[in-house]
């Protein structure tokens, strides 16, 4: 149990280092392969970790609690997130498509999520 902890703590900071280097931190130019290797290896990545949520079990009551607590943090600091550089990115007049598209999707999914687990449990 520990050690898939760790494991899945290792691919989650494995991912965010892929999503900042995504981001060009250091003005690098980024020739087309580069660009190519990152965008494969953050697919790979970012499969191998969903993979690990969704196959995460709870033993007891509060290994559920601590599941359930984490999904609820995680969906509200990125929404918070989302949020926030929509209202930023309001005050400029130039609102990214892709912040509201993202917020929108992970509110129906909360929705449809709440939906199914009442209908199925």
């Amino acid at each position: 149990m520990k050690n898939k902890l760790i494991l899945e703590i290792f691919i989650a900071l494995v991912l965010v280092v892929l999503l900042v280097f995504c981001l060009n931190p250091f003005n690098l130019w980024m020739p087309d392969m580069i660009v190519t290797i990152m965008a494969m290896s953050l697919i790979v990545v970012f499969s191998i970790f969903s993979v690990f949520i969704w196959q995460e079990q709870a033993g007891d009551e509060r290994e559920l609690f601590h599941r359930m607590l984490a999904g609820r943090i995680a969906y509200l600091v990125g929404s918070s997130v989302l949020v926030l550089g929509i209202i930023v990115q309001s005050f400029k007049h130039q609102v990214d498509i892709w912040l509201v598209v993202t917020l929108v999707f992970m509110i129906l999914a909360k929705i449809f999520g709440n939906i199914y687990s009442r209908i199925k449990y």
